[in-house]
């Protein structure tokens, strides 16, 4: 959740956090309680329905009704090239629209690869123009290594290290994962790079990016806000029109 001052981007934060799905039915007597009231709300939910109404009772709050972000076919300065574009994860949508905004603020149009690890890793291209050319998902570490472990016998190890040439399991685990995921960047950075003759800008974000922000060889930048960022650029295109 993030709170800004005015609901455009480059607006100073007034306050930034999260909290544990099985938290959020306390915001409204804790967290949310010390905050001013907004003047309207925008949100981002992949969480499903039932977390979505979790989160409009809190809201209740501030009498306050929510808006909430739909992966439409173009939106904000970026076109949705997805085949079916409402079937797009809207916190891909929104996280593209923030990288957008995130590339026009430093000057001319470039592509750019925009990469969330979490979960899941999605690792999303954008040409120039603000067309979304299409993007890969791939499991996070986490998921890769419960996959292994569930299906191979007796692989229940400690985490290891990220090194060149293993020659322990565990290393070998958390090596193989993490250079699985950067080296779908680096496939997505060279497909983009030839489709637009430039390379593209790269911005990463998510709760694990930290993780293997640091293999990564292609320049990178992280950001923690991409979302939030998006959202802002949604939220002030809507009150523009």
């Amino acid at each position: 959740m993030g709170a800004y001052a005015s609901p455009q981007p480059g607006a100073a934060a007034l306050a930034h956090g999260a909290v544990f799905l099985e938290n959020i039915d306390a915001l409204a007597e804790t967290e949310w309680r010390q905050l001013k009231p907004p003047t309207s709300v925008l949100g981002c939910n992949v969480a499903g329905d039932a977390v979505r109404r979790r989160v409009e009772e809190q809201l209740e709050l501030w009498d306050v009704a929510p808006r909430w972000v739909v992966s439409t076919a173009q939106a904000a300065g970026v076109t949705n090239g997805y085949d079916h574009p409402g079937r797009l994860g809207t916190d891909r949508f929104v996280a593209q629209i923030g990288a957008r905004h995130h590339v026009l603020a430093r000057g001319r149009p470039r592509p750019a690869m925009v990469v969330m690890v979490g979960t899941a890793v999605t690792v999303d291209a954008l040409d120039a123009e603000g067309r979304f050319l299409g993007g890969l998902i791939l499991p996070g570490h986490g998921i890769m290594l419960r996959a292994l472990e569930g299906g191979t016998a007796g692989l229940r190890v400690p985490t290891g290290e990220v090194v060149d040439f293993p020659t322990n399991t565990s290393d070998a685990l958390t090596s193989g994962g993490t250079y699985a995921i950067t080296g779908a960047m680096e496939r997505m950075h060279r497909h983009l790079a030839a489709r637009c003759g430039e390379a593209p800008v790269t911005l990463m974000t998510g709760g694990a990016a930290w993780k293997v922000a640091p293999w990564l060889p292609i320049e990178h930048e992280m950001v923690d806000s991409l979302i939030f960022d998006g959202l802002l650029a949604l939220q002030s295109h809507r009150l523009a029109l």
